[in-house]
């Protein structure tokens, strides 16, 4: 996924920063945008994306031509590789876990 670029500010945007950041911290009116101090309904761990590891990995052509084919959109065959890889070792933990129970 390729990151946007924001466009650059224009002078009065600049200077306007430039004005506010000489404030000082009382003299800013932030009625509009109150903390928030309670965090009782928090999710911990909702935004939580594991870490991604760039690696070359070689695939049977028929596999990766599947995950092209039944993927909306090209870009989503890695994810849904990514997917099944994960289905399958939760699937494997989940039965070393039984066996080991037993």
């Amino acid at each position: 996924m390729k990151k946007k670029t924001s466009r650059s500010l224009t002078r009065e945007q600049l200077a306007e920063l430039k004005a506010v950041a000489a404030l000082a911290d009382s003299a800013i009116d932030t009625s509009d945008a109150p903390e928030v101090a309670d965090w009782s309904d928090a999710k911990r761990g909702l935004f939580y994306r594991p870490v991604k590891k760039q690696i070359t990995l070689r695939l049977d052509a028929d596999l990766v031509s599947w995950f092209k084919s039944h993927t909306k959109s090209v870009k989503g065959y890695q994810t849904r590789i990514n997917e099944a890889l994960r289905e399958y070792v939760q699937w494997k933990e989940k039965g070393t876990r039984r066996r080991a129970s037993s």
